[in-house]
């Protein structure tokens, strides 16, 4: 076999290239003529080194190509417009993919979905904690639904310094704001999923 001193060399097997006049072996490939509506390079062409390298300096991809099929050749989701039927989002139950048709030696996708599961279900236990004002007072504050004691505190006196006029130099500006706050605090330590 040849050295390969030259990325993307193929053995010509006899092939000649395919160059006007050319007697040189083809031993690169370059693309062939594009059946319309076909995706792909079609048949191939060999040409020698020189002859590849002039072929590919005045090569054009969109030849012969509509403007509209040159806009959707170019967009970064061309060939991704529909989903692999075991990945679409109805694929499984509750809408999630239906992991269980796939070898997964490493546990990789396992292990993501059983983590992902786990969080889902305690955002929802931890949602259900708060009623829907606790949790609008939560919003207010800037804190998740599970939040504990400590954290709910520590927020509350940031929240004080930022908006209390003692803290702020004096600012009056920021009073409807610190009520809002003050309220949603003596509404939240009170709250029973905080006792």
């Amino acid at each position: 076999m040849r050295h390969q001193r030259f990325h993307g060399r193929y053995e010509s097997g006899g092939r000649e290239c395919s160059w006007p006049g050319c007697e040189e072996a083809g031993e690169f490939r370059a693309p062939g003529g594009r059946p319309s509506g076909f995706d792909g390079p079609g048949d191939y062409r060999w040409f020698c080194l020189e002859h590849v390298r002039e072929f590919n300096s005045g090569y054009d991809y969109f030849e012969g190509m509509e403007a509209e099929e040159i806009f959707r050749a170019q967009s970064p989701l061309h060939g991704w417009e529909t989903e692999t039927r075991a990945f679409r989002h109805d694929a499984g139950v509750d809408g999630t993919p239906n992991w269980a048709n796939f070898s997964d030696p490493l546990d990789a996708i396992s292990s993501r979905a059983r983590a992902h599961v786990k969080r889902q279900q305690a955002d929802m236990r931890a949602q259900n904690r708060f009623s829907p004002n606790e949790r609008r007072a939560l919003e207010v504050l800037g804190l998740e639904s599970d939040v504990d004691r400590k954290t709910l505190r520590a927020r509350y006196t940031r929240l004080l310094r930022q908006y209390h006029p003692d803290h702020n130099g004096g600012d009056h500006s920021h009073s409807s704001r610190l009520q809002t706050v003050v309220e949603a605090y003596q509404l939240l330590r009170k709250a029973a999923a905080l006792a």
